[in-house]
């Protein structure tokens, strides 16, 4: 069991002064999780001067913050349930800790409950928004002289795109180098604090219904409290493209495009969870799915948009339809519920967004990547598959060499996955995923069996 103690923290604040007021967040913005997304980076070499990497770290995170000065302000609650950017210049937390073993200890670099201990802690129960820090740091110092830094961005500032810009930023400004990109801090171009436009007609947005639940069951409060389990499955380019042929073999003519990885291996998780969750065949089950909007839009975002470009898109199916059918049926589905999403759908979604008198009951109802009370957890009989395939997360040298690990933080709540690249870019895949425990081993063998299985 590792240890992690002699926690410090200060605040780091922007080095120069910037722009204050309140910045107006986008319907996208207020939406999805309030709460903030970890993840964590590993590195096998420090200086042997431990105070001059803090040093180092503390300072370019000053003057990253120039740039990037959301993240140093604060949240607060506005009329008709809806959330406010103070750009105040508050700063980010930054944690040192240390801990009493050596990389080499940890059993993985997967997700695990070490990771609460290589992340800052929120306590969402007690804090109050407008004094809790939007990015909290923690840099860890093994006995090896490796060290771990963990981050959590809040996602209302934030989506995995703009998260890892502004790292990136970070860590050419930390090795002396000049910042390459801004960020495009404008959320106006997603129409932030304008009143909506006139609708014609009601449009379906199932994205923000409440989810499919056990058949004879009222509920799924009972399942929240059921113990989960994390894995990491690696697929290997040779197994993805075995995926990909399955999906193709049962496409509805040769002129349809084929489908793409994701859709591939979201439909082989789907399926897989639902085998081993044991459904009735009539069980009604939902798929959430995370669409970056960023290039979809009429014109394109601009280049490094800073915010969230991500909308939630929903895949419906029947469990027993989902088993019987060749991997291509699910598939299909899940390109259906991606195919829709342009810029006339992502205004409509905004539309609608405006149109609610209070958008934190509908906050309530988005899927959280953590079950800590914020919305509801994917949970059985649903799943979330949200892919990073596409994201630069990899290389993250702050001047002590690139990472040896980067993968997401803690990552608790049942039926919440990810996909991830393998690191050496040989077109394998990682998947992460959380399941109820009773349920994972089964998931484990199920998914690699079916693999082969012509």
């Amino acid at each position: 069991m590792i240890r992690v103690s002699n926690k410090t923290s200060c605040m780091i604040k922007p080095a120069e002064p910037t722009w204050s007021g309140q910045l107006a967040l986008s319907e996208l913005d207020q939406t999805g999780q309030t709460a903030h997304v970890p993840t964590m980076y590993f590195y096998t070499k420090s200086p042997e001067d431990w105070l001059t990497l803090l040093q180092t770290l503390k300072t370019s995170l000053s003057s990253t913050l120039v740039h990037f000065y959301p993240l140093a302000g604060r949240l607060s609650t506005a009329a008709r349930g809806r959330l406010e950017l103070d750009c105040n210049a508050a700063g980010v937390l930054f944690v040192e800790a240390y801990a009493d073993k050596r990389l080499t200890d940890l059993e993985t670099f997967f997700p695990s409950p070490i990771y609460h201990q290589l992340t800052p802690s929120i306590d969402y129960v007690n804090a109050k928004l407008e004094e809790t820090p939007l990015l909290l740091v923690q840099v860890t110092r093994f006995v090896c002289g490796g060290f771990s830094l963990g981050l959590s961005i809040s996602h209302v500032v934030a989506d995995g795109q703009s998260a890892l810009h502004f790292v990136s930023e970070w860590a050419r400004i930390s090795r002396g180098e000049l910042l390459e990109s801004p960020p495009y801090l404008d959320r106006k171009v997603l129409r932030a604090g304008d009143p909506p436009r006139a609708i014609s007609s009601r449009v379906e947005h199932p994205e923000f219904d409440p989810p499919p639940i056990l058949i004879d069951r009222s509920g799924n409060e009972s399942d929240r409290e059921k113990e989960t389990e994390v894995t990491m499955l690696k697929l290997t380019a040779t197994q993805v493209e075995k995926l990909r042929n399955k999906a193709n073999k049962s496409r509805k003519s040769d002129t349809t495009r084929g489908f793409t990885r994701y859709e591939a291996i979201t439909a082989h998780i789907w399926r897989t969870a639902c085998k081993v969750r044991n459904h009735k065949p009539e069980q009604p089950t939902a798929l959430a799915i995370t669409v970056d909007i960023r290039s979809k839009m009429r014109p394109p975002l601009p280049r490094k948009y800073f915010g969230n470009g991500i909308i939630n898109v929903i895949a419906t199916g029947r469990s027993g339809e989902m088993v019987s059918n060749p991997l291509g049926y699910g598939s299909s589905k899940i390109r259906e519920a991606i195919d829709k999403v342009d810029d006339d759908h992502v205004n409509s979604v905004i539309d609608f967004l405006k149109g609610q008198e209070d958008l934190s009951k509908l906050r309530d109802l988005q899927p959280s990547s953590d079950d800590d009370g914020d919305g509801h957890c994917y949970g059985n009989p649903n799943l979330g598959v949200i892919s990073w395939l596409t994201l630069p997360l990899y290389g993250a040298d702050f001047g002590w060499g690139k990472e040896v690990h980067m993968g997401p933080g803690t990552h608790d709540s049942d039926g919440a996955s990810l996909i991830l690249p393998g690191k050496d870019g040989d077109r394998s895949v990682v998947v992460a995923l959380c399941l109820q425990a009773k349920y994972m081993n089964d998931f484990r063998k199920v998914f690699y069996q079916d693999i082969d299985i012509e």
